[in-house]
């Protein structure tokens, strides 16, 4: 009778490795492993709650200390289970085999006494064997005075991790370890194990239903038999599927794909009349919001993969809805969705009153999938550009005219340059000092006529100089522009025209009596710059009115 009241999750846990469904890559590469004699000093398990992390560990101890029914039995990947080294193993009454509960032995005096627990010998097994259940929850003192032993282990002692959480496992650690990632098992091969304990508890559940109990478990094995337990208790025999949506809180499919449709279509009092049903039937908010989140995850699917084959649960029917829906949606109705919703689970979490937080991440739904999205209004701009009209003999609007309507046939004036001193001197004005120092040391001018500046430019000049020069011009001008370069020509540049300039006044000064007194005096001195008086301070008519 004791075995009968066991839970179902305590009652059908594996003992060998057959019994572990969905861990095939473990299973292989630990049977190699003990085959070969080729054993890691310490493994690792990490994966999702109730995945068989701390069930592999045993079975693992189990194979490393059998000595099968006859006690002379070696290492095996297939352990007998009837040994008595099995037997205590699968009790957790084995001397040599120690499980800890990181969570609640996380300090550095529980990791020292494992450490001086590992420098004595197994008193009766072929190994002394260390499972630390939830490793990460160690602190980082803990850890640190583990990792010598993990380096260098006693010749028969072995550790066994397991952790929820691998990220928060320290890189030295993990690169002490074997790892081994276990995975969530699949709804289909969760429903193949439900059915199998159905059959051995005498109970007649449909497999839709038995379905319907693994998607809840959301991969974990554990939570599926804790499930199923609370369905064989709650429920009668062969209950209907309605039964167990009720029992687990969740929506019909079909009332989800209703619900789901009317939001995109924002028919909201059709929208308030499925929450209420909801609502009344039982079904919790929360997951009623992780369905729909589950459902724009296979919509949007279905719109960039149409033939993805990943709908199994649904009917015929509800198959043929969710195209219909798909294909009807706009990807970004769909990809705002995701966001609100994934959102919205935490608002709904949170809430003092979970289906009015609800009612109100649907509304906010609704009235976002109402708004279009960038790619219809760039179609909408397209065709509102191709269907204005063109004016007669003139080519079709550029967007600066579009952009401010009822200001088309305004063009800004365009200056008149009579020389390229006057661009340069544009361009300084605009802040463009880059731009006109280019124009003054690199441009030998020939002509500027009809928006086209000709000239010879210098062999250095920089590469992107006549693009920005074009781009410039257009720009405050409204016209476009062209530069056209010769090889030969051209009058001098204006700092060699500059240059010039100052050498001339250089040799006009040095005429003046006073200044070639003053060469005489200074020797070796001579005129660098020269810099004219303003009119205040009684500028000579003989001086230019700029600097040289």
């Amino acid at each position: 009778m004791a075995g009968n009241s066991q839970v179902l999750a305590r009652k059908y846990r594996p003992q060998v490795f057959d019994d572990l469904i969905g861990q095939e890559a473990l299973v292989r590469t630990i049977t190699n492993a003990i085959k070969q004699n080729r054993l890691a000093q310490a493994y690792i398990l990490t994966g999702i709650r109730g995945v068989g992390k701390t069930t592999s560990a045993r079975i693992i101890a189990k194979g490393l200390n059998c000595i099968g029914e006859d006690g002379k039995g070696g290492m095996t990947p297939n352990p007998c289970g009837k040994c008595k080294h099995c037997l205590d193993i699968a009790n957790d009454a084995h001397i040599d085999v120690i499980e800890i509960d990181a969570a609640s032995n996380t300090g550095v005096d529980n990791v020292r006494e494992i450490i001086e627990g590992a420098k004595y010998n197994p008193v009766s097994a072929r190994y002394k064997i260390y499972i630390i259940d939830e490793v990460h929850m160690l602190s980082k003192q803990a850890f640190n005075a583990l990792l010598k032993t993990l380096e260098e282990p006693p010749e028969r002692v072995k550790f066994i991790f397991a952790t929820t959480e691998i990220r928060k496992v320290p890189l030295t650690i993990l690169s002490r370890c074997q790892r081994f990632d276990l995975k969530r098992i699949e709804p289909d091969t969760l429903t193949d194990y439900l059915e199998k304990i159905c059959k051995k508890e005498k109970k007649n559940f449909s497999r839709e239903v038995l379905y319907l109990i693994a998607k809840a478990g959301d991969g974990s094995v554990r939570d599926s038999l804790s499930l199923l337990d609370q369905a064989i208790t709650q429920l009668p025999n062969n209950p209907s599927v309605e039964d167990v949506r009720q029992m687990l809180g969740i929506a019909d499919k079909s009332v989800l794909l209703d619900l789901y449709k009317s939001v995109l279509n924002a028919d909201m009092p059709k929208v308030f009349d499925l929450l209420k049903t909801q609502y009344q039937a039982g079904a919790d908010a929360l997951n009623l919001v992780q369905d729909m989140l589950d459902l724009t995850y296979k919509l949007t699917c279905l719109k960039v993969v149409p033939k993805t084959t990943f709908l199994d649960g649904f009917t015929e029917n509800e198959q043929k809805t969710l195209k219909e829906i798909s294909k009807a949606a706009t990807m970004h109705a769909l990809t705002a969705n995701w966001q609100l919703l994934l959102k919205g689970i935490q608002e709904v979490r949170n809430a003092d009153l979970p289906f009015q937080a609800t009612e109100m991440l649907m509304i906010r739904m609704a009235y976002l999938s109402d708004i279009p999205g960038p790619e219809q209004l760039l179609t909408e701009v397209k065709k509102n550009v191709e269907s204005a009209p063109v004016k007669s003999e003139i080519t079709p609007p550029v967007l600066s005219e579009i952009a401010t309507p009822g200001k088309a046939d305004e063009q800004p004036a365009a200056p008149i340059f009579q020389n390229i001193k006057e661009v340069a001197d544009l361009a300084r004005n605009k802040g463009e000092r880059m731009l006109a120092f280019n124009i003054e040391n690199f441009v030998r001018p020939i002509e500027i006529k009809n928006n086209t500046i000709t000239c010879v430019l210098a062999p250095n000049t920089p590469g992107t100089f006549s693009a920005n020069l074009i781009k410039f011009l257009r720009d405050q001008t409204g016209s476009n522009w062209t530069l056209k370069t010769e090889k030969t020509g051209g009058q001098p540049s204006l700092k060699e025209q500059k240059e010039a300039s100052k050498q001339q006044l250089i040799g006009k000064l040095k005429q003046d009596p006073t200044v070639a007194e003053i060469e005489k005096l200074f020797a070796g001195a001579k005129i660098e710059k020269v810099k004219p008086l303003t009119r205040s301070e009684g500028t000579s008519e003989n001086f230019p009115e700029e600097e040289a």
